[in-house]
């Protein structure tokens, strides 16, 4: 039996449905349920997924029983609308869509007025008695054709058109008459011919394949590859291709086209959210060109149209238990829907449309949590602008993504990603996006582009990105040739300091300050369902009084990891560490802890403060001592300087000793040498030192009232003699603070797994840890052989080579890391059956690490504070995934 790989819809039904997205593509099965559902949508026909994998696969050669099936389909469509594709009369016009399964916007090509040719243009201007809509159509084809098929660059047709705007002294593309669209078809049909040596395809049914084909291809562009690759859709599912047949938005002022959304996709509120152009076509309204009109003004042009698409948008919502983004046209005052899909919407509009759609009983608690991609909500957790900050704002546009950003104007992509390399926070300055602008898009901190709507292909990728912008300002001169932009009588070059706020739409000369946002409202709600429902608790890394204020104000319930060598980098404590490190004598070494000893009683009180019964995870000091000293070759270029110049000679002996003593401490492989718990076997004073003071502060603070709950770990364990030789020393101390300030309360000592070895004998460490922290930061730097730092220049390269899937920096190895960490469990426990075990590496926010630490049983995970609530939501949806497996979260790309 043949494999089916056409679906035909239209007449009220369809050959597919939702559940057909991995066949039809989401716009496909979003067409094919319209028609079924009873929507007015303009018949057609999907070519599926499967065709564009055969396309490549067969490098562009399609069967024939494939062809012959597009062929009837054809066929049927006709005789459907009754019109034929290159009928001289009666002409049948095509729209060519791509659809993923996963929404792309903007990313794939797309070719209307297909079938136009010199002679049916003739047909269409006789049968729709408009000349002008005719050959408007036919320049709008010829431009779209020569540029998605044709490769050919559109700048160059641009040109021909500005060039007769200019001569008939005319402002915008509608005000040219039928009589100059007929000669600028000619020209453009010209210069097709000049650059390809053959005239522009006459034959409907040629333009047809090639634009299906075309259409295959752009799975594979530039941008679309991109856009997958930092979306995480796979690459092997490929595109479906929508054949359907056209109506217009471009016949004069009974017709109208539009895109609109269900609720606000910026804020989540119920309310009328889209835009409409009058007399113009689908491309007009996203592409910027023109400067569209919110939707609630078609009550008043097009009452019956509009009360009409207000009912069906309403019934798709209620249909598909979601927010949905709509496209549709206005002809001769009838109204088509060409599109419907999940509407992509901002972090802060996805959790309060989540949270409303429970309380209208539309979806479930447990629903909602799933509705969200747990890194989505990153964006609630972006600066906004002070209040008290003073802006000077030069200009304003649309508001078309909330939040705020500042960074130094740049007006090209390629120099975003340039600049954003190097570290600097760039605003991308366009007169109008692009899907070739994502790379500069994706790297930078804002966009703001002096044209476009809210529904324009800035303002759609900027939201789903968590991006700031500003669209639509028309009060601003965008010269991207010399690389600046006038406003208010202000020039801004780039490389200068400029300011966003998407909330508002100003836009902001200069650099302003930015603060945190708290969570409130929706977002505590549905937070609040995720702790009820998952397991695994969440921790945060924090080594200040201040991260562990913002770790607790973002639900962390404890701190999982204390770095202490960080506590030592303040500028006032590096004279004395260095001290101590080039002491010679224990004698030495002891007095110069002795003065930091109540620097780091301090920092530890003020954690315990804020953690108030919650614990906390202190780690010992991990790394080489030399990383506390200055560099070993600045120190000897600044000792020969010295010399040169004749310094004072005590100074010159003082960098001499210095000098001396790094070099002792040089090791040729650092992150393997003298550091972690060898350290404090090495030199034991300074375990006793930074216990002691972990424990002091803890009898303060109970003082206090305060209760107090502190874990010490052993850093870089490779053996269990190391953490019986640590931990000695750690209950000895601990037991003779708590003696002496007459104070008990419980405490563990544990131990930092993050070598293989230590995972292999983790049922002999566990005789003497009481709990495990992975550190996966560097278990993935010694199971791969990869140097954290050193390995960003080829990681890239894996991953676009296909070796590896992601980076494992980010998320966790689960076929190598991922087995060290289970087997550490699983032995661990079954020496020490009460062993707590969490991990404390950067794949703790990462919600695909998340869920696999969920799965082996671990008791909590240890992120940076502002990662901890996507955290939270990757643990409920973990949980509710376990209990229901195949529940994924609803992709929103």
């Amino acid at each position: 039996m043949a494999v089916k790989r056409v679906f035909f819809f239209g007449g009220g039904k369809a050959e597919g449905n939702r559940a057909m997205k991995d066949v039809l593509g989401g716009k496909g099965a979003g067409l094919a349920e319209m028609t079924t559902l009873g929507v007015p949508v303009p018949p057609g026909f999907t070519i599926g997924t499967g065709a564009c994998s055969l396309y490549f696969r067969t490098r562009g050669r399609l069967p024939q029983d494939l062809k012959a099936e597009i062929s009837a389909n054809l066929a049927k469509l006709e005789r459907t609308v009754g019109r034929k594709l290159g009928d001289p009369k009666n002409p049948l016009l095509l729209s060519v869509r791509s659809g993923a399964k996963f929404s792309m916007p903007g990313m794939m090509d797309t070719v209307l007025n297909l079938g136009l040719n010199d002679k049916t243009v003739e047909g269409l201007a006789r049968k729709s008695r408009n000349p002008r809509f005719a050959y408007d159509s036919y320049c709008r084809f010829l431009m779209m054709f020569s540029d998605v098929v044709l490769d050919l660059p559109r700048s160059d047709f641009e040109r021909v058109i500005a060039e007769r705007k200019r001569e008939r002294g005319v402002a915008g593309d509608a005000d040219l008459a039928a009589e100059a669209l007929v000669t600028v078809c000619g020209e453009l049909k010209a210069l097709v011919k000049k650059s390809l040596k053959k005239e522009f395809p006459q034959d409907p049914r040629i333009q047809l394949e090639l634009a299906r084909d075309a259409v295959f291809r752009s799975w594979n562009n530039a941008r679309a590859v991109y856009y997958r690759k930092t979306n995480g859709i796979p690459d092997d599912i490929g595109t479906a291709v929508n054949v359907q047949a056209m109506v217009f938005g471009n016949m004069g002022g009974d017709c109208a086209t539009g895109v609109g959304f269900t609720r606000n996709p910026a804020t989540g509120a119920r309310e009328q959210y889209g835009e409409y152009l009058v007399n113009a076509q689908g491309e007009d309204v996203v592409a910027g060109t023109r400067t569209p009109r919110p939707i609630r003004d078609m009550k008043k042009e097009f009452p019956k149209a509009f009360d009409q698409l207000m009912r069906i948008t309403a019934k798709l919502e209620k249909h598909y238990r979601d927010v949905q983004d709509f496209e549709f046209t206005i002809e001769n005052n009838t109204l088509y829907m060409l599109q419907t899909r999940d509407g992509k919407r901002t972090a802060a509009a996805a959790v309060k449309i989540a949270v409303d759609m429970v309380k209208e009983k539309l979806i479930t608690r447990e629903e909602a949590i799933l509705r969200l991609e747990p890194r989505q909500i990153d964006q609630l957790l972006h600066p906004v602008i002070d209040p008290k900050a003073r802006p000077d704002v030069i200009a304003k546009g649309l508001p078309a993504s909330p939040g705020a950003a500042t960074g130094l104007a740049v007006f090209h992509a390629d120099k975003a990603v340039e600049w954003a390399t190097e570290g600097k926070d760039v605003i991308l300055v366009r007169k109008e996006t692009s899907p070739d602008d994502i790379h500069g898009m994706d790297v930078a901190r804002g966009i703001l582009t002096a044209r476009g709507g809210m529904t324009s292909h800035a303002a759609v990728v900027a939201r789903q990105m968590g991006k700031t912008c500003v669209a639509g300002c028309d009060t601003i001169d965008v010269d991207e040739t010399t690389n600046r932009f006038m406003a208010g009588g202000k020039v801004v070059r780039e490389g200068d300091f400029l300011s966003l706020n998407g909330t508002t739409g100003e836009v902001i000369l200069g650099k302003v300050p930015l603060i945190a946002p708290a969570m409130t409202g929706s977002f505590t709600v549905l937070l609040s369902w995720a702790d009820s429902v998952r397991r695994l608790k969440v921790r945060a890394n924090a080594d200040t009084q201040r991260d562990a204020r913002v770790a607790r104000n973002f639900g962390a319930e404890g701190i999982g990891l204390c770095r202490t060598e960080h506590m030592f980098f303040v500028e006032d404590r590096i004279p004395i560490m260095q001290a101590m490190i080039l002491a010679r004598t224990r004698e030495d070494r002891e007095a110069a802890l002795a003065k930091l000893l109540p620097m780091q009683r301090d920092d530890f009180k003020g954690l315990y403060r804020e953690m108030k019964g919650y614990p906390v995870t202190i780690r010992l000091l991990d790394p080489p001592l030399h990383e506390f000293l200055p560099k070993r070759e600045e120190l000897m270029v600044e000792v020969t300087k010295l010399q040169l110049i004749h310094a004072d000679r005590s100074i010159i002996e003082e960098k001499k000793r210095l000098l001396a003593r790094v070099e002792e401490l040089h090791e040729f492989n650092p992150m393997l040498g003298l550091r972690g718990c060898r350290l404090g076997i090495y030199y034991p004073e300074i375990t006793r030192m930074q216990v002691r003071a972990i424990f002091e502060a803890a009898c303060d603070v109970m003082r206090e009232g305060i209760r107090v709950h502190p874990e010490v770990m052993i850093p870089l364990v490779s053996m269990v003699g190391e953490m019986r030789a640590q931990k000695e020393i750690v209950v000895e101390v601990a037991e003779e603070t708590m003696r002496r300030h007459k104070r008990k309360f419980p405490y563990t000592v544990g131990a930092m797994i993050e070598l293989p070895r230590a995972a292999i004998t983790a049922d002999e460490i566990a005789t003497e840890a009481e709990f495990f922290s992975f550190g996966t930061n560097d278990l993935t730097q010694t199971t791969f052989g990869f140097s954290r730092d050193d390995s960003g220049k080829f990681i890239q390269h894996y991953m676009k080579e296909n070796i590896l899937e992601a980076d494992v920096f980010a998320t966790l190895d689960e076929g190598g890391v991922g087995q060290f960490v289970r087997m550490g469990v699983e032995k661990g426990r079954s020496t020490r059956p009460t062993l707590k075990v969490g991990i404390c590496g950067e794949h703790a926010g990462d919600p695909k690490s998340v869920e696999f630490c969920h799965g082996i049983g671990l008791d909590y995970v240890s992120c940076s504070p502002y990662m901890v609530p996507i955290a939270r939501l990757a643990a409920a949806q973990a949980a509710l995934r376990e209990k229901k497996p195949g529940k994924g979260v609803k992709k929103q790309v």
